[in-house]
């Protein structure tokens, strides 16, 4: 995939320094519904949000680029957010949707990448957060469809509730050779919960080389009304000792995130939580981890 964010004119000229949000969402209710947004507490997102929405939110907080992650389960969506990728600059990559169960999923994901933006494709994303089996991905059909995505060069986006870590960490030793990506970290108890495993799972993914994991929707984990910096600063501190800031990946979760803080605010607490980092690490985090793994 040719790369859109460390070109230069020059190569004896190092490239501008460039930040990442590698975890973002865009919808039109005209278009399609968005039928996990019910409820009272959901309710400020029952809107459109769009590129045009985020643009001077991103230029206010120093980020250069997004990548765009599917929101729902069907086939419409990802052509869609290729089409706006290719017409935007804003959207470095896209992680879309495909059938993980069908027969003929390497076919499909070839079909998208031959549409406009196709170049733009760099994961698959299912949300089995919303799937009934504890042990979804290890299924035998998906384990097929997982086997095509790593074919097509693509890496893959974890989504899930907190039971569903083992079954994760298991199918990535499955597949060593296919890139998992852990979106919001897995989604830690911030707010306290009984049992709970997530250190341990976390640990236990991050031991397998082709994982890493998304610092992201942390904000609307903890107390959306209370919360502080204070209160995400140990999850964080876990990830950095499991992972490394070569293996993380900061993304802000817009506009999932404005349930509890602005664009702007996300951005700043995620640097702020980084701030003790050499300036090489915190790289990583906000653009190298992104940029290597999506193939940006």
């Amino acid at each position: 995939m040719p790369s859109t964010l460390s070109e230069t004119t020059d190569p004896t000229v190092p490239a501008p320094v460039t930040t990442i949000d590698a975890h973002q969402h865009v919808w039109d209710l005209s278009v399609r519904d968005q039928d996990w947004i019910t409820g009272p507490e959901l309710a400020p997102l029952r809107r459109d949000f769009t590129l045009d929405d985020l643009r001077p939110q991103t230029a206010a907080a120093g980020v250069d680029a997004t990548v765009l992650v599917q929101t729902i389960c069907v086939r419409e969506e990802t052509p869609e957010y290729l089409a706006l990728a290719a017409a935007d600059p804003l959207v470095a990559g896209v992680v879309g949707w495909t059938d993980l169960t069908s027969p003929v999923v390497a076919d499909a994901l070839a079909a998208l990448r031959a549409l406009p933006g196709g170049d733009r494709l760099v994961g698959i994303r299912h949300q089995v957060q919303g799937e009934n089996e504890a042990d979804w991905l290890l299924r035998p059909d998906v384990g097929r469809g997982l086997a095509a995505v790593a074919s097509a060069g693509l890496a893959y986006n974890l989504v899930l509730r907190p039971e569903q870590l083992p079954s994760a960490v298991a199918v990535a030793g499955q597949r060593p050779e296919l890139t998992f990506v852990l979106d919001h970290l897995g989604r830690p108890p911030i707010r306290p919960r009984q049992p709970d495993t997530w250190a341990a799972d976390l640990a236990a993914l991050a031991r397998l080389p082709n994982t890493v994991a998304k610092l992201s929707g942390l904000v609307t984990e903890a107390d959306r009304h209370t919360w502080s910096p204070s209160d995400l600063r140990p999850f964080v501190s876990v990830a950095l000792d499991a992972f490394g800031p070569e293996r993380l990946m900061f993304g802000s979760d817009w506009p999932v995130c404005t349930l509890a803080a602005g664009y702007e605010q996300v951005v700043a607490v995620g640097r702020e939580l980084v701030a003790d980092l050499s300036e090489h690490e915190q790289t990583a985090v906000f653009a190298g981890t992104a940029a290597r793994v999506y193939g940006l």
